[in-house]
């Protein structure tokens, strides 16, 4: 059954899923085990384009070396773009997304960063079904604040799901075409 990428970001809609990124299995001495996993929610405000919130919950632990907690809300948006990866790969878009909140990251060597969190970065997604994307986020982090040490930042590669709801009007679009 083929379906266009478009009724899933139209106004209106939600979306909700998880990113995962920063996955690291250390096989070698240390041992480093590292994960972020960012829920998120947002509502589509006009067609492509969404507002919502996210947050940031990240563990890197290593054997005899402690464990370094990352924490974070914040505001989101995300665009996704008119054309180009349909042209690519059927249903499928690509998107920019972007956050700024609150974030911490207390590291197991002892100082920490807390402050202003900030994202931004492209995407892609691709519809599997007509209400479930899967994706891969390309971002860069950065935290401004106090603490031990005044700036923090990395570049992190997530891969995750988003399922993406039907709003009121939708649904009243689709039981008036059923009738």
């Amino acid at each position: 059954m083929a379906f266009g990428a478009n009724a899933q970001i139209q106004k209106g809609n939600i979306m909700m899923g998880a990113n995962l990124s920063n996955i690291n299995f250390g096989l070698d001495k240390p041992n480093v085990f590292r994960l972020n996993i960012n829920p998120k929610a947002a509502w589509f405000v006009q067609d492509g384009m969404a507002i919502g919130g996210e947050v940031l919950l990240g563990l890197e632990t290593a054997k005899d070396a402690g464990t370094t907690y990352t924490y974070g809300v914040s505001a989101l948006g995300r665009y996704y773009g008119a054309k180009g990866a349909n042209e690519v790969v059927n249903n499928s878009r690509f998107f920019g997304e972007a956050t700024v909140g609150f974030q911490g990251i207390n590291p197991a060597a002892g100082g920490n960063t807390n402050g202003l969190g900030f994202s931004f970065g492209p995407g892609f997604t691709y519809f599997v079904t007509p209400s479930i994307g899967l994706e891969a986020l390309l971002k860069y982090n950065g935290v401004v604040g106090f603490g031990s040490s005044p700036y923090a930042h990395n570049l992190g590669l997530g891969v995750g799901f988003q399922i993406y709801l039907p709003g009121k009007s939708t649904a009243r679009k689709v039981q008036r075409d059923m009738n």
